[in-house]
């Protein structure tokens, strides 16, 4: 397994598992970022509870995920989210499009966002030198990813869940006493009005400062709702569908799981989490309305840019405006260390996340034959790519004038999302489909998303004092709208073209959509020709024999082109090239030799065996070999041509280290090239007490424990829509 990405699904003893209550924190974690807190809470102060509904309506998206995603994910034996469309679908296309695409929503959308709504937060908050404490979080955050990779991610989220939870339960219970409870937030928000409403002969729309009638209802009007109903019931469900079963951020944690029980688990216990922030997040945002009006309610452009630096209202400020005001020095601290947590949770996860795509769906592609070494150097150093990509983000969005670049950037995710979440989820639930239709609907559904994005880009917003100069054909409809609209067309186009192409035969579907999904037949992979066909053939040395069929280790790889200085003696120093005069071994010595290297963790073959014992890489001796099959570049003969020279790497690698330095020891410890034992969320073998608390979730009481559970949840979801309808 490569270290930082999380491994396919398969047993409990081969990967590393999160349990349920680790994952569920973990999936909450990642999901509430700094951005989150401020935009609940913001959106509250500005139009009432319905927001809350972007956090209530993730439930039922959370049972889908734990009941019919995850189980085709994990039937599919796949790690990534374009793995599974190239396993679906077939060929390259496909899988590369999303991969970048996923990769420029993390970089233009996810990462910016939460890094500049942590950095409103820490200037009003703290007055400190924004850039000096975003540099030292984002630093912080790529180092410990680099360094503990995907456990490491995990077991944070877990304490930094607990850390957002106690901070916004108390700004929630000190919110509440100053405003004299949930009657008296009812009967003030209402009247919550800034007293400065007019600037010399400009005087504001009395619509643009009064909150709304309806603030306290989730389902309003068709046509002249801000957040019309129809558009929460089934516009929200769109991009949340996409949030949360399309995403890697996500996905990847449940693909951890050690069982779909625990899977299930996980989501349930995120699902009581998101009930939360309606009344820690959303409801202290409207009380600091009322106690703060004319900050967080300013309406007058000189007033708003000097209380928070915008000219177009400053509702956004509403959070850390409670915290500055309200809480006292001491828990203050515990505030920050909140949204601190929040912001490194989400910044690590996607972190996490984009390298395990690059490195696993693009470097891939372009090196078949990359070894596990080689994929676990290439996403470390793209996490620290990642880093100064986000740190160079961040004047850019600080010096922007207008204020709103924190919205486009909500928009991207807005009006990209639906196509992704069309071919999902007809990939799932429609085997008709096949790769073209995928390709084009996505195209399309895309190609018109960026064209709303863009306009809206170009004319600037509409606010409730300046009209928008954009279209109304392309403007005038309601973002939500728009995404149903979007999505339904996405469809269309992918059934399209699927039905006027051939379909895909079902022994290339079994198990991969769900009416296969019990499917016992063996299924014939659609890339497996099509693998063969690019897998290209390493360079021999001067004096050594081609290798007739192609095998990890044997050739030069990219890091040969890097480190120019010193050549020969990294490449020899990381496994990466065959010492001068090597013979390739043969018979009975080979077999020996790799039986021992093999069993490098037993006790006891005697010198020999001891000395391969001693060196950690020959622990890892038949690592390559799991990903190289699972590539097709390999048959039997190759594998155990593989074995022989893992086992000759761990007898060179075991001299060399002898003699080597200091620096050099650091670099193959932060390479990842020295594999050393990490931290893991559960032991390689699984242990009789891990197997035991395991199988509790697998039994008939706790299945129907896991089944109540999710009842209650949804329960109490019907219950909160219907008192705030």
């Amino acid at each position: 397994m490569i270290d930082g990405i999380a491994p396919p699904f398969e047993h409990p003893g081969q990967a590393a598992h999160s349990e349920g209550v680790q994952m569920g924190a973990s999936l909450y974690a990642s999901n509430v970022g700094s951005s989150n807190l401020l935009g609940l809470a913001g959106v509250g102060a500005s139009s009432g509870i319905a927001v809350g509904a972007f956090e209530w309506n993730t439930l039922f998206l959370l049972w889908v995920l734990g009941w019919i995603f995850v189980p085709i994910y994990i039937k599919a034996e796949v790690v990534t989210m374009p793995e599974y469309l190239r396993k679906r679908f077939g060929g390259y296309r496909i899988q590369i499009f999303l991969s970048l695409l996923t990769l420029f929503l993390y970089i233009f959308s996810s990462i910016s966002v939460d890094i500049f709504s942590g950095a409103v937060f820490m200037k009003l908050v703290m007055g400190l030198d924004v850039y000096l404490i975003i540099l030292i979080l984002v630093t912080v955050s790529g180092m410990y990813t680099i360094t503990g990779g995907f456990a490491a991610v995990v077991y944070t989220d877990t304490l930094q869940t607990i850390v957002m939870l106690l901070g916004s339960i108390v700004l929630m219970v000190f919110a509440f006493k100053e405003v004299g409870g949930y009657q008296e937030l009812r009967e003030n928000y209402l009247h919550a009005i800034p007293s400065i409403v007019s600037e010399g002969n400009w005087t504001a729309k009395p619509e643009c400062y009064t909150p709304r009638p309806d603030s306290f209802h989730i389902f309003r009007d068709p046509i002249s709702g801000d957040l019309p109903w129809p558009g929460i019931i089934f516009g929200l469900s769109i991009i949340s569908l996409y949030s949360w079963c399309t995403n890697q951020v996500i996905v990847q944690r449940c693909l951890a799981g050690k069982s779909v029980a625990h899977v299930k688990a996980a989501c349930i216990l995120c699902g009581y989490l998101k009930l939360l922030p309606m009344f820690s997040v959303v409801m202290p945002g409207m009380i600091s309305r009322i106690l703060f009006p004319d900050k967080v309610a300013c309406v007058v452009p000189s007033e708003c840019l000097k209380h928070c630096g915008t000219r177009t209202g400053c509702s956004h400020i509403a959070y850390p405006v409670l915290v500055e005001e309200l809480i006292p020095i001491g828990l203050r601290g515990l505030m920050v260390s909140s949204l601190w947590a929040s912001l490194m949770s989400s910044l690590t996860s996607i972190f996490n996340s984009a390298s395990t795509v690059f490195t696993l769906d693009i470097y891939t592609w372009i090196r078949p034959v990359a070894t596990e070494k080689e994929l676990m150097v290439t996403g470390r150093f793209f996490i620290i790519l990642l880093l100064a990509v986000s740190i160079a983000w961040v004047p850019v969005g600080l010096t922007s004038q207008s204020g709103q670049l924190f919205e486009y950037m909500q928009a991207v995710t807005i009006y990209l999302a639906p196509p992704i979440a069309a071919v999902f989820l007809l990939a799932i639930f429609c085997k008709r489909v096949n790769e073209q239709g995928a390709f084009w609907g996505l195209a399309s559904g895309l190609l018109i998303g960026v064209s709303r994005m863009v306009a809206e880009f170009v004319y600037g917003p509409q606010s409730c004092e300046k009209s928008s100069r954009c279209p109304a054909l392309i403007c005038g409809v309601h973002f939500l709208y728009f995404d149903i609209i979007l999505f339904a067309l996405s469809l269309l186009i992918i059934l399209g073209v699927s039905l006027a192409t051939d379909p895909i035969p079902d022994k290339h579907l079994h198990r991969l959509c769900w009416s296969l999904r019990n499917s016992q037949e063996e299924r014939v992979d659609l890339d497996v020709e099509m693998q063969g066909k690019r897998v290209f053939k390493p360079r021999t040395q001067p004096g050594e024999e081609e290798a007739p069929e192609p095998w990890v280790g044997g050739g030069g790889h990219f890091l040969s082109a890097v480190f120019t200085s010193s050549e020969t003696r990294f490449q020899v120093d990381c496994g990466l090239l065959r010492a001068s005069g090597e013979k390739s071994r043969s018979g009975t010595a080979a077999r020996a030799t790799g039986s021992s290297c093999s069993q490098g963790a037993g006790a006891g073959h005697g010198a020999a065996q001891a000395k391969h014992i001693a060196h950690p890489l020959c622990r890892q001796a038949n690592l390559g070999t799991s990903r190289t099959a699972e590539l097709g570049l390999m048959g039997p003969q190759s594998m155990a041509k593989l074995q022989s020279v893992s086992v000759h790497q761990c007898d060179l690698e075991h001299v060399l280290k002898q003699g080597q330095s200091c620096l050099w020891k650091a670099w193959h410890l932060f390479c990842g090239l020295e594999l050393q034992p990490g931290p893991r969320l559960a032991p390689q073998q699984p242990t009789p007490e891990r197997t035991e608390q395991g199988d509790k979730l697998e039994t008939p009481l706790g299945r129907k424990l896991v089944k109540a559970s999710g009842l209650l949840l949804m329960a109490l979801l019907f219950l909160g829509h219907i008192y705030y309808f």
